[in-house]
């Protein structure tokens, strides 16, 4: 049965970029009070849908969705590495649900996941452990990303399944709102960096600590209206939100994804979580808007 969700942005600089501290005060309050709605949920078992910042996912073989069943976190940001306590028969029973019921999402025995899926987790599990988990993984950072359309129907599809479950099911969408982090394009790529995008493989700490310190970096300057980064659209976060809380799931089926990257900037894409999840849920649904304030220091719209 589902016992809940929680749709929430992530951001991996803000253990090291300092904002506002009344914003940080009224975000960490917001976190905590999400942590006692889990609690209050008690779930077994956590469904995590999430996209990837091109740590785990390449050209060489890019899905739009994906179940993991066995997964490792690469520990980025600070975030916990090792292997995920994922069941593989219920993992693999949710594969076959969402096959059946229409949707084509690949499975993975060695996926590798960032901390577009764990930090949430980490975030949200003080008060009760979420260390049992299915990471679903939504292509959301490299074109071609799947539609809205069929990103509700994987929501839908896991949703039934997870209502017969005997578990108590608990949802979670993993992504940003409004931001715009500097992530590669193959068109505009040099050479090193396309074979990366297409290879993949696992980054040297020196490459790791370079391309971490470059995403930090960015914090300050957009605050301070020096970045080259995409500002962050409160109304476009505002008109997401107010979507979502009135039950509809449609906000963006008139947007291509070009138009998504000028407005939501090119980690706004990453909403497709928070589609599939609240479609989990079903039609029908009752949500609260715990927080939402815009935080340049942390290069995100932030909402949970």
């Amino acid at each position: 049965m589902i016992v809940g969700s929680v749709c929430m942005s992530h951001s991996p600089i803000m253990d090291r970029n300092r904002a506002a501290p009344d914003a940080e005060k009224r975000f960490w309050s917001a976190i905590d009070k999400a942590a006692d709605y889990v609690a209050a949920a008690d779930p077994d078992l956590v469904v995590v849908f999430h996209p990837d910042h091109v740590n785990g996912f390449f050209y060489k073989l890019l899905p739009p969705f994906c179940i993991g069943i066995e997964a490792e976190s690469v520990g980025d940001f600070g975030t916990a590495a090792g292997k995920l306590d994922i069941p593989e028969a219920r993992a693999w029973s949710c594969a076959e649900h969402v096959l059946k019921d229409g949707v084509d999402a690949a499975i993975s025995y060695r996926m590798d996941v960032d901390h577009g899926a764990v930090q949430p987790i980490e975030l949200l599990s003080t008060k009760h452990p979420m260390s049992r988990l299915i990471p679903i993984f939504v292509n959301c950072a490299l074109a071609p990303r799947p539609t809205f359309a069929r990103v509700r129907a994987l929501g839908e599809a896991v949703g039934r399944w997870a209502a017969a479950c005997p578990e108590r099911v608990l949802i979670i969408a993993s992504g940003g709102m409004s931001h715009d982090p500097p992530i590669p394009s193959l068109a505009t790529a040099t050479p090193e960096v396309r074979k990366r995008l297409i290879e993949g493989g696992a980054l040297p700490h020196a490459a790791r600590t370079a391309r971490q310190n470059n995403v930090m970096g960015e914090g300050p300057k957009l605050a301070a209206g020096q970045s080259k980064l995409l500002p962050l659209d409160t109304g476009w976060d505002r008109m997401l939100l107010d979507g979502f809380l009135a039950g509809d799931l449609s906000t963006l089926d008139g947007s291509d994804d070009d138009t998504i990257t000028r407005t939501g900037g090119r980690g706004g894409h990453e909403v497709r979580c928070w589609f599939a999840a609240l479609a989990a849920l079903g039609p029908g649904y009752k949500a609260d808007l715990l927080f939402y304030e815009p935080i340049p220091e942390w290069l995100t719209g932030m909402g949970i």
